[in-house]
């Protein structure tokens, strides 16, 4: 079945409004094509059983109604630790396998409410712990440029989804670098909204002070148009913030490069950087400057201490958020076992996977007693460092710009054994999460092996749009080339995981 429509949501809701296309057709291209890459990829652990009948039901208002808004129709995939009503919510992990959510995360909901069609559930690092999706109860998603190679993590599903023209759209959630990370690796833009504008709600908590909900796109406009629908503040979470969300749509169509100032951090430039990353980086650098940008050198000294901050505050907040999972409440549940104590520990024992215990472990010995100050406020401490470093690096400059990832797509096996290796992987976006700002990456070619490189855009509060409009030029200016699995299985949506 060829791809009814091209790959952008523009183009989406043109084709959908003249006729060119039913609903239900683009629906069942999406499904057929995850069917038949589900082995290759297994970016997706459920399908959404009800997508042909939603779309039947909504090609039946088109026909009534008049001015639908663009998300009409328009497939995606959603994280599956982003609760959908009637659907498995299973965090990729044992302890909740065949779990049904009763609710729909308020992110999800407000598409939901614009049109959007669920496809499916996407695979990820067991409840969001992990840099390749390689923690997965269910088996690791591959990358779609090299089905060798992780996708990166945790939201490794989402982005190999869009990667792979399974959606031309998708949800992932970002605690240290979750979503920029693999959309670095797999090609695809990947935007991680500023703390507060997204309702958490419905999000499964890893670490509740730094998760944020964002999109996977291959246009910058389609992630704009996505975090616009999702914004807004909600009573079911305290930390959401009411800020007109079409002031994003307003610094997109208004920000332009010349004078755009561009804060260049050299001390995160040095050793551990993969060459060809550092060689996209330049090129994007001269590219941006012949069209008038101009960079000014930043100081983020305490930057380098993000690594350690973030580890002993995720893992300490990791600690608390899951022991709701003990077998008492929901999901899986150890019988056979003596006293309540011992069936605590078995169904977490059998429940959890390595990563997970890991963080459980390393979090409860930093809050322990006679270490919560050595270790946990010290890291609170550090945490408002960085985030007054940042504020004050953006009175010179508008933007940030570093890596994505200090090296291309990795192996299957090349880190599980050297957690620390694993953990810097995400040096470069674990900042943004602590300071509560807005980051995204980009695609900026491909390394000397043909797997795609990504740049980080970091921005002040709320500079959603300026970050886009920058990423919409770094993509006209060095478009991606198209992953191995659409050259091999064809009728690829045109712009999906690349431009032609």
């Amino acid at each position: 079945m060829k791809n009814p429509f091209f790959g952008s949501l523009a183009d989406f809701a043109r084709g959908r409004d003249e006729g060119r296309f039913s609903l239900e057709e683009v629906t069942a291209y999406f499904l057929d094509r995850t069917r038949a890459l589900s082995g290759e990829i297994n970016a997706c652990l459920s399908v959404n059983d009800n997508a042909i009948n939603r779309a039947r039901q909504l090609d039946n208002r088109l026909r009534r109604e008049k001015a639908p808004s663009a998300l009409t129709g328009y497939p995606l995939m959603v994280k599956d630790n982003l609760e959908v009503r009637d659907m498995t919510t299973t965090c990729a992990s044992r302890i909740l396998e065949g779990y049904r959510s009763l609710r729909t995360a308020t992110s999800v909901s407000r598409l939901l409410s614009l049109g959007a069609i669920i496809l499916a559930k996407t695979n990820l690092d067991e409840f969001a712990m992990g840099s390749s999706t390689e923690n997965s109860a269910f088996g690791p998603t591959r990358n779609p440029w090299d089905p060798t190679r992780v996708p990166g993590g945790s939201s490794g599903g989402s982005a190999a989804a869009v990667a792979a023209g399974l959606a031309p759209l998708s949800l992932g959630s970002d605690t240290g670098g979750s979503i920029r990370q693999p959309a670095a690796f797999c090609g695809v833009i990947g935007v991680k909204p500023t703390y507060g504008r997204i309702s958490r709600s419905g999000l499964v908590a890893f670490a509740s002070s730094l998760d944020q909900i964002g999109p996977f796109a291959v246009e910058a406009e389609d992630a704009l148009e996505a975090i616009v629908a999702m914004a807004g503040a909600d009573p079911l979470d305290m930390t959401t913030v009411a800020r007109d969300p079409e002031e994003m749509r307003r610094d997109f169509s208004q920000t332009t490069l010349s004078g755009l100032r561009l804060g260049i951090p050299s001390a995160l430039f040095g050793d551990g950087l993969d060459g060809s990353i550092r060689e996209r980086l330049l090129e994007v650098r001269k590219a941006l400057s012949s069209d008038g940008v101009r960079e000014e050198e930043v100081d983020l000294a305490h930057a380098a201490m993000g690594i350690n901050v973030y580890y002993v505050l995720a893992t300490s907040e990791a600690a608390s958020n899951l022991c709701r999972f003990d077998g008492v409440r929901y999901g899986f549940r150890n019988s056979g076992t003596g006293s309540l104590r011992e069936m605590y520990e078995e169904t977490r024992d059998k429940g959890f996977g390595l990563e997970v215990k890991r963080r459980i472990l390393l979090g409860t010995f930093a809050l322990s007693a006679g270490y919560q100050e050595a270790f946990y406020r010290k890291a609170r401490k550090v945490q408002a460092l960085i985030r007054q470093e940042f504020l004050t690096a953006f009175s010179r400059c508008d933007v940030i710009l570093t890596p994505t990832s200090p090296t291309p797509p990795f192996a299957f096996g090349e880190k599980t054994g050297d957690p620390l290796s694993m953990y810097l992987s995400d040096i470069y976006t674990i900042t943004a999460n602590l300071a509560g700002l807005p980051a995204l990456s980009v695609p900026a070619g491909t390394d000397k092996n043909g797997l795609p490189v990504g740049v980080h855009l970091i921005g002040p509060p709320w500079s959603e749009g300026r970050l886009l409009a920058l990423a919409r030029e770094i993509s006209r200016q060095r478009p991606a080339e198209m992953p191995r699995v659409h050259a091999m299985h064809g009728n690829a949506p045109a712009g999906a995981g690349g431009r032609k």
